[in-house]
Parts: structure tokens; C-alpha cells; sequence
């Protein structure tokens, strides 16, 4: 076996799992925390890149798209918020799927409205176009080596703030009994507010970092959803470590059998038989990955405490 190229698709396994960390951190304040199933999550992640192709077309600038188009899912998750979400806390989870279906409708149309049909693409950056030598002499691409990094970052904060500042206390107490943490002065309707537009905005970050790569289009939310929400019930219901840690091992599930499990079938089956049925297995091995990991821990890999 080629080790570097093992290496190199472990990586690549490692940034698909970090993206995929982005987009479940925001489903996990929303689902997880603040009890809320919203399923237009990835349609925040299209407009984040819609958002991203936009600016950096304007500007002729990346990283210009990235730092504009934060503050712009940010508002735009606690527009939605406020206009469309909030009276729905207190319905069950039927009514949110309904209503959040109707979202994800409403924003695939609008994309189309006020964006070219054929989507939008970007040059990558010049600076981090080119390629990085790691240990081991891997080669590896600059550009998805800093959506590693940021993802870390991204993850590192985000546990910090959720399990040890004084608004990731408000934001559990909130969670745990609204009614009594409004009766201890907490502005819930605000505060639940806040994290929802966090949340957008991180989905809409995991968009902008794939722009460069995959390009904004139409319907790419719906790509990605169901896949999120596998990663939040794997991890734990609510836990941002338990989402971090699921998805890098579905990342790396999903890139490894996406790579070698047709080789694996050559020895079984014919060429053809082999690439036909490689895609469609490592696609299950996902999911067979869940099941085996609900039965085992029914709450997850990390359930949050007191879970």
C-alpha cells in the first residue's frame, strides 16, 4: 500500500470531517441545547456561500467574502429567528420540521431569484493555492490544510464558551428550564436569539470555506443536512465534543471508503462491479457506523451531562 497516499487521504478525511464539525456545531446549539429542530440549517450553510461568492467577486478578495460575510449570517440567523422561529420553541418537533421545511423552499427559490442559476464560482486564493510539505514528505493542499486549522479553532472556542463562560452557563440553564432561568433575570428570548444567529453563522462558515472548492449552488444545503444530523445524534445530543469527534470519524469513514473500498471489492468482485458498488457501500458505512454506535450508547459518544 502507498502510505503517503493513506496519509493524504486521511487528511483529506480529517477536513472533511472539520467542515462537516462546522455545520454540526451550529445544529447542535440549535437541536441539541436549545431543543429546536430546525432542518433549513443547511440552507444557511448555501447562503454563507452565496454570501462568500458575492463579496469576494466584488472585491476581488477571499478573504474580504470570509470576514463580510460572517456578520452577514449572523444577522441573518437572528432575522430569521425573531420573524420566523421563535413562536415555535413551545410546538413539537412536527411543527418545527414543517416550518423549517417551508425554509428551506422559501431560501432555494430566493438563491435562485437573486443568484445566476448555473451557481457561482470563486478563485481560489493565490496565497494559499499551491501546496505544503508535511512530515513524512506528504504533499498536502494549503487551502485545506487551513480548513483544518480554522475548524480547530473554531472547535477549541466553541467548547470553551459552551462549557466555561458565563453565557454557555445561561445558554445551558436556558435550555434546561427556561421558566427558571427567566425567573433568575436571563433574557432567554435574547439569548436564544444570540446562539441561533451563532449557529448560522457557523453553518454559513463551513459554506464559505467550500467555495473555493465546490462552488455556490442551488440546493446544496440539502446535501449536507442529513448527514449533520448524524453527526449530532452520533456524537450526543448537545455536546460539542461528542459532534467533534463524530464527525472526524464519519469524515474519515466516508473519505477512506470513498478511496479504497472498490480496491477492496476487486478481490471479490470484477472491475466493474467493484466501482459500481464501492461508492454506494461507503455511503451505508456511515450509517451502519450510527446504528452500531446507538446500540452500544444509545445517548451517544459524549451525551451532555446529566443526560
Amino acid at each position: 500500500m502507498d502510505w503517503v497516499l493513506l496519509a493524504e487521504q486521511c487528511l483529506n478525511g480529517f477536513q472533511l470531517g472539520v467542515l462537516l464539525f462546522l455545520i454540526a456545531a451550529g445544529l447542535t446549539l440549535t437541536f441539541g441545547i436549545m431543543d429546536f429542530v430546525n432542518l433549513a440549517h443547511g440552507s444557511l450553510y448555501m447562503l454563507g456561500a452565496f454570501v462568500c461568492a458575492t463579496v469576494a467577486t466584488w472585491t476581488d478578495s477571499y478573504l474580504l467574502g470570509v470576514l463580510l460575510g460572517l456578520p452577514v449570517l449572523l444577522a441573518l440567523g437572528m432575522l430569521i429567528e425573531v420573524v420566523a422561529l421563535r413562536t415555535l420553541y413551545q410546538r413539537d418537533h412536527l411543527d418545527q420540521v414543517l416550518a423549517t421545511f417551508g425554509l428551506i423552499l422559501f431560501f432555494n427559490e430566493l438563491v435562485q431569484v437573486i443568484w445566476p442559476l448555473d451557481g457561482m464560482n470563486i478563485a481560489m486564493p493565490e496565497i494559499l493555492s499551491g501546496t505544503m510539505i508535511l512530515p513524512l514528505g506528504i504533499e498536502y493542499s494549503t487551502f485545506r490544510m487551513m480548513i483544518i486549522v480554522v475548524g480547530l479553532v473554531v472547535a477549541g472556542g466553541l467548547w470553551y464558551a459552551v462549557g466555561a463562560t458565563r453565557i454557555g452557563m445561561q445558554v445551558r440553564a436556558g435550555a434546561s428550564n427556561r421558566r427558571m432561568a427567566s425567573a433568575l433575570g436571563i433574557n432567554i428570548s435574547l439569548l436564544f436569539t444570540v446562539v441561533f444567529g451563532v449557529g448560522a453563522m457557523l453553518a454559513g462558515l463551513s459554506g464559505m470555506l467550500v467555495t473555493p472548492i465546490l462552488g455556490a449552488t442551488s440546493g446544496m444545503g440539502e446535501q449536507v443536512i442529513i448527514l449533520t444530523f448524524v453527526v449530532v445524534v452520533v456524537g450526543g445530543i448537545g455536546s460539542i465534543r461528542g459532534a467533534f469527534l463524530a464527525a472526524v470519524l464519519i469524515g474519515l469513514i466516508d473519505t477512506m471508503g470513498r478511496s479504497f473500498l472498490d480496491v477492496l471489492l476487486l478481490t471479490v468482485f470484477s472491475a466493474n462491479a467493484a466501482e459500481a458498488a464501492g461508492p454506494a457501500l461507503s455511503s451505508m458505512l456511515i450509517y451502519v457506523f450510527m446504528i452500531v454506535v446507538l446500540f452500544f450508547r444509545p445517548q451517544g459518544l459524549f451525551p451532555p451531562r446529566g443526560a
